[in-house]
């Protein structure tokens, strides 16, 4: 992200939030956790932070999977009154530090040995230039497949191991009175969708290769057609009222046995235990079609932007370490359905779904089979990642656009970097 394009498009509406400023003694954090389990894991942060005497501001945008939330960012910035810290994560860390906007907090992370703490692949995340600028509060998995087994049941149909048995028992499942997929017409929802299509169909190197290295070949081969051409397959799966639908008005359904399966990561699980839904008994999670040996992470992280006062900078060191303290990380994912990003986090509180996904997040670390989410910011650069987004939503709205035309948009969104 250069200066010109955080710059674009905000100048006009910066002096109208110069009022807005937070106070030195506050702390302002931005986010996009609104839906009901979200709400509940930030809870965890607000009475810790306010029980160590600061004051929580909260800046919370809803909608957009934190599209909504970038663009007010950028006008706060601009503005001169950045927020204490912000929802950032993926290249987009590295994108703010390059615009010399982000504190260095490597202070706090030695003192607290982050680097003993973490995973490596979330380490290097939360770094530029070998410091760090961001503090992660957990590890999301993004290729899950949530189903009402009752659903299935009433249904005459099992768990699909692949894309196609799921297609095929589409019939089944509508003649049952159900909905297939359960899912809300929004880009990064579609997005969401087609990169476990993609890992199911390609694999991991396939995967990486395509949205992380951004190799045109790999974008021009048999592979993504056969990617794009079973995610199209999926569009009819899906209910005429999908469009715009909250993902988590999408879980309800699944909740409440309206639909078989929703793909979504682990924030999903929240809207379950919410509703105090168990797994395995009320819901099952399993990875989405053939990407059981496949893991796409996303990091939930908060980068902190240079402050001018001093009581302000030690109020970030506070926000800093309660982020990453161990007993505020355990809570605050039991809520929100991820686990924690310290490799020495207590799992026995966790349930079945939350264990499976540290022990696969472990597992894939060492064969290759871990690659980052590029639909939730943490593969590719922000231009090239939103308009690979772009592409895969009009490709699969528009039943007129083919596989060929959205590969055709696919590569040239990778020259955007």
């Amino acid at each position: 992200m250069r200066h010109a394009r955080i710059t674009s498009g905000v100048a006009a509406i910066a002096l109208t939030l110069a009022a807005a400023a937070a106070r030195a003694t506050d702390i302002e954090v931005l986010h996009w956790w609104t839906s009901g389990g979200e709400a509940r894991a930030l809870a965890e942060l607000t009475k810790k932070l306010e029980a160590s005497g600061h004051r929580w501001r909260d800046f919370s945008v809803a909608g957009g999977g934190g599209d909504n939330a970038m663009l007010l960012l950028k006008t706060r910035v601009v503005s001169g009154y950045p927020p204490m810290a912000a929802q950032i994560k993926g290249p987009e860390i590295r994108e703010w530090a390059e615009e010399g906007l982000l504190a260095d907090i490597g202070d706090v992370a030695k003192a607290g040995n982050w680097d003993a703490t973490l995973p490596t692949v979330v380490a290097n995340a939360m770094k530029y230039e070998g410091r760090y600028v961001a503090a992660p509060v957990n590890v999301h998995r993004v290729n899950w497949m949530w189903i009402n087994p009752e659903v299935l049941k009433k249904s005459g149909v099992e768990p699909p191991a692949t894309w196609d048995a799921l297609i095929s028992s589409a019939d089944s499942i509508r003649k049952a009175g159900f909905v297939p997929i359960a899912h809300g017409g929004q880009p990064w929802q579609d997005f969401t969708l087609f990169e476990s299509v993609a890992l199911g169909v390609g694999g991991a190197d396939f995967y990486r290769r395509a949205f992380v290295s951004l190799e045109a070949a790999t974008i021009q081969s048999p592979t993504m057609i056969k990617a794009l051409d079973t995610f199209k397959a999926l569009r009819k799966l899906i209910d005429a009222g999908a469009n715009n639908r909250e993902w988590s008005a999408a879980t309800a359904m699944v909740i409440n046995g309206k639909a078989a399966v929703q793909f979504m990561g682990d924030w999903a699980k929240g809207e379950f235990a919410k509703a105090g839904k168990q797994p395995g008994r009320d819901y099952l999670c399993l990875p989405a079609p053939g990407t059981d040996k496949t893991y796409t992470y996303n990091i939930d992280s908060f980068a902190f932007f240079r402050q001018r006062q001093d009581d302000a900078r030690k109020a970030q060191a506070d926000l800093a370490n309660a982020l990453m303290g161990a007993e505020f990380q355990e809570n605050f994912n039991l809520a929100k359905g991820s686990i924690p990003a310290r490799t020495n986090a207590r799992m026995d509180r966790f349930d079945d779904c939350a264990k499976r996904s540290a022990e696969d997040f472990r597992a894939t670390a060492q064969s290759g089979g871990l690659v980052p989410s590029v639909a939730h910011r943490m593969a590719a650069p922000e231009a090239v990642q939103a308009a690979m987004q772009s592409a895969v939503s009009s490709f699969f709205n528009d039943p007129g656009m083919s596989s060929r035309d959205a590969q055709a948009r696919l590569l040239q969104a990778i020259a955007q970097r």
